[in-house]
């Protein structure tokens, strides 16, 4: 049932973690809903008109903006201004970082006016600190939260062997831990005697992290860092590498946190490479003498005004690859640039400057390029909306050492406007006509020998689309976990057309240009943005989607998501066909635990699958979890080179409350070679988390490469976050620094 009172509303978020108070609770309007559900249907709700008290008994659930509270009886005295909570309280709450708190407690009141929380024999959980005590007193708004006869442990056991007892310990706001007459205990025994002891939930500023391995390109490796904490803005770091097989390197690191006025980092690497080119079928192209050098700064000095400036610079192509994977696998080609953007209520500023700093890749410089965006804005009273995007820049292609053609450079202004008339007809038929315009000014190139020249454009079209749904109460499934149904089906058509410019791509110096893509590329301006290889255009795009959602424990999910989209060119360029692929988007998961995601392209001109990327999710309980994949790309030398067919796997096994496993695999069945295998043993250490972990890899021509590293985190701390050695295990193997 629904019921709708402010004391409820504020129980379950504000006194879902009173030690958290990183920030203050949400204030609920007063007409707020809140879902109390019986546990196991056998419960009631009670209202004394007289009194103004409502009582939930016999089992509730109470769920509340992402949270939710379970407990035998909750009760709300609207006189008193109090919430109560009784009988096995469990409060759960995610907060903004998206970890789970959870308290337990016999006993819980909350003054939802005053904001003060008391509570009788309570647990709970934070990381890295997990408390708890015989009372708690405090606020969400309260300077400091206090408990008597506590326990502090950064271990996740129920009974933690190193531990702190004291009969009085607050939290400060300042996210300080503060002890009276604490007692260090160690496997029961006591080993110190504290009359104050204050504590900073956060890490320790100055600590080592050292990571043992073999890896056969480094033979036997020690990757060593220093952390020093030279004030709380800025800290220090010192990297020591050795590798048997490439000798030492390493270098300083400066990481800082000026608040308004910026946050960023900046380092320097050097290696003198005793074996320089190992693992590469030409070697000479690898020098001896290795550097790399990284600066980033983001600063926010006021509101809506961002700044950032990346520096990415490489002594050589490859030394990114052999000393820091993980950042080479999410970017191969990193850019330097310096960037500021300023937003208004309808426009917004950029200002770019992106120089080529690494000359072996081909770069784009723009020095500077200048864009004014007015956002989509109606005009006056009219029902007319109005968005615009203006830039000027000068441009220079950098084709470097692999690159074809010549370099060359020119000045480019370009201006687009656009007007848009959205109408609703019948009450559900959404038609969206447009009709814009488009100039751009070029510079003389003279590498290409082109003069000055201006292009005009013209564009119109229309999108139309409707969205109907239908909701069925009644439909109930065990096997699919549905409870209730509602299926949203959105058809839409958006039509463009293009007359041909008065200067075509080839007879433009091209920068911005069309690169090959495995998707469908935009076909409305300015989200087309490659302006220098504007065409002419006459294309209808076909889009539906299904959507079939439930409900389960009380939150709407998507049982099906799934969008198909196409093209259908009425008047094609040459080297276009009339119908470009067929894509298919889908969601799907038939049970809470279970999720299979599909993205297929299927080419209609030839009649066959060009791509096919299939994964299926197990997550059943906190046991194991398994993914399965396929990754299917079909050759095509012009676009993406030979293709691949490579099926993927990922297991992870909680053997016991200690031991957990974790195996991985990529299998390219196009050559039959099982290219990379992880193994990973973890071992539960109470404070400490262990992992063994082994890879093997097939670089085919380049040689097979075996690698094992040791990896110690503390709990309360970690290096490596949850879940991210599953998404980037090369991060087990000292693939980041």
């Amino acid at each position: 049932m629904k019921f709708t009172a402010l004391g409820l509303a504020i129980l379950f978020t504000a006194s879902s973690l009173a030690w958290a108070a990183e920030s203050p609770a949400p204030t609920a309007p007063a007409d707020e809903e809140v879902t109390i559900e019986s546990a196991d249907g056998m419960g009631e709700v009670e209202l004394d008109r007289a009194t103004g008290r409502a009582t939930a008994s016999h089992g509730v659930i109470v769920r509340f903006q992402g949270s939710s509270l379970r407990a035998k009886t909750v009760s709300v005295d609207q006189e008193t201004h109090s919430a109560m909570a009784e009988g096995d309280v469990v409060i759960e709450r995610r907060d903004a970082q998206g970890n789970v708190q959870v308290w337990r407690g016999d006993r819980v009141r909350y003054d939802y006016v005053a904001r003060t929380i008391e509570a009788d024999r309570f647990r709970v959980g934070q990381p890295p600190f997990f408390v708890a005590g015989e009372g708690l007193q405090g606020g969400q708004l309260a300077t400091n939260q206090t408990a008597t006869n506590a326990i502090v442990t950064t271990e996740d056991y129920h009974d933690p062997r190193y531990k702190v007892r004291a009969r009085r310990l607050t939290l400060s706001a300042d996210r300080r831990l503060i002890a009276r007459d604490a007692v260090l205990y160690a496997g029961g025994v006591p080993v110190m005697y504290f009359p104050y002891y204050s504590r900073s939930q956060e890490a320790h500023p100055n600590f080592w992290l050292v990571q043992p391995g073999y890896r056969g390109f480094f033979g036997a490796y020690a990757l060593m860092s220093y952390h020093l904490k030279l004030s709380p803005e800025l800290e220090a770091i010192a990297h020591l590498d050795y590798r048997s097989k490439r000798g030492v390197a390493g270098g300083p690191e400066l990481r800082y946190d000026f608040q308004e006025w910026g946050k960023g980092d900046a380092s320097f690497y050097y290696a003198h490479d005793e074996a320089p080119g190992t693992g590469y079928l030409n070697p000479a192209v690898v020098p001896e003498n290795r550097k790399r050098a990284t600066f980033t700064h983001l600063m926010s000095p006021w509101e809506d005004f961002t700044a950032r400036a990346v520096v990415r610079y490489w002594g050589d192509a490859l030394i990114e690859r052999d000393f820091f994977e993980g950042q080479y696998r999410a970017d191969t080609q990193p850019k330097t640039f310096v960037e500021a953007n300023q937003f208004w209520d309808n426009f917004s500023l950029n200002v770019i400057a992106q120089p080529a700093v690494n000359d072996f890749y081909q770069t784009i410089e723009r020095l500077p390029d200048v864009k004014l965006t007015g956002l989509r804005q109606q005009l006056g009273e009219s029902p007319v909306y109005y968005d615009s995007e203006s830039s000027v820049a000068y441009l220079r292609r950098q084709k470097g050492p692999l690159g074809v053609g010549p370099d060359y450079e020119a000045m480019r202004a370009d201006t687009y406007h656009q007007l848009t008339l959205p109408w609703t007809f019948f009450g559900w038929l959404n038609v969206t006509p447009r009709v814009g315009g488009r100039f751009t000014h070029y510079g003389e190139a003279e590498d290409l020998n082109l003069r000055e020249r201006d292009r005009w454009l013209f564009n119109t079209g229309a999108e139309v689309s409707f969205k109907a749904s239908r909701v069925w109460q009644d439909t109930h499934s065990a096997l699919l976990q549905m409870d209730g149904a509602r299926h949203i089906l959105e058809p839409s058509v958006n039509y463009v057309f293009v007359p041909e410019p008065d200067a075509r791509p080839f007879n433009l110096p091209q920068f911005d240009t069309t690169l090959p893509t495995y998707r469908l590329l935009p076909i409305e301006f300015t989200d087309y943005n490659s302006v220098d290889a504007i065409d002419s255009q006459n294309v209808l795009r076909f889009a539906l989607r299904n959507k079939v959602q439930t409900k389960r424990q009380g939150e709407v999910e998507n049982v099906l998501n799934w969008a198909l989209y196409t093209d259908w060119r009425l008047d094609p360029r040459p080297g276009q066909s009339t119908f470009p692929d067929l894509y298919s988007d889908l969601d799907f998961s038939p049970r809470s635990w279970i999720v299979l995601n599909s993205e297929i392209r299927y080419g209609i001109n030839e009649e066959r699958w060009r791509e096919i990327n299939h994964r299926l999710t197990l997550l059943p309980n906190d046991q194991w979890n398994w993914t399965l994949g396929n990754r299917f790309l079909r050759q095509d030398l012009a676009t993406v080179g030979l293709g691949n067919n490579i099926y993927y796997s990922a297991l992870v096994l909680r053997l016991n409350e200690n031991w957990a496993v974790r195996a991985s695999h990529h299998f390219e069945a196009r050559d039959g070679t099982l290219e990379e295998q992880y193994y990973t043993l973890y071992r539960d250490l109470r404070s400490w988390t262990a992992g063994l972990t082994l890879r093997l890899r097939d670089n085919r021509l380049a040689g097979d490469e075996w690698a094992i590293a040791l990896t110690f985190q503390l709990k309360a701390f970690p290096t490596i976050k949850l879940g991210e050695d599953g998404e980037r295990p090369e991060y087990l193997i000292g693939g980041v620094r």
